[in-house]
């Protein structure tokens, strides 16, 4: 049977000293890994005694990164605790970014169109 977290013990241990996380409902100790961590330890500090899901979802951690996790887990986060947990899936981000990377999308190919017609009605007006 996993052992079940707290929010009291998550935010017990948010500290450099003793580093909890919270991802996906399952709490990792990070203190052992905090001075690797290629982002700094100061964006996990950012993230501790809350759920970090959404910020570990959003920066889009490779499959090495996900590999490290199992040998870190605590327990089970504690369903009916006070924090809401955010439902995110691996791999997916949130609606606001699809929505920034659709616009940035579409501007690929408006822009240069644009620019392209423009040269074309210059060179054909300045012809004449």
């Amino acid at each position: 049977m996993a052992k079940i977290i707290t929010l009291e013990q998550l935010q017990a241990n948010a500290k450099k000293e003793s580093l909890w996380v919270l991802l996906h409902e399952k709490v990792y100790d990070v203190t052992k890994f905090i001075d690797e961590h290629p982002g700094g330890d100061e964006v996990i500090l950012a993230e501790a005694g809350k759920d970090a899901t959404e910020a570990f979802e959003d920066v889009g951690h490779s499959d090495e990164a996900r590999e490290l996790l199992p040998a870190m887990l605590v327990g089970e986060f504690e369903k009916d605790g006070a924090l809401k947990i955010k439902s995110v899936r691996p791999g997916n981000s949130n609606a606001s970014v699809n929505s920034a990377v659709e616009q940035g999308s579409n501007m690929m190919y408006f822009v240069p169109l644009g620019l392209l017609g423009a040269y074309f009605a210059w060179r054909f007006y300045s012809s004449t």
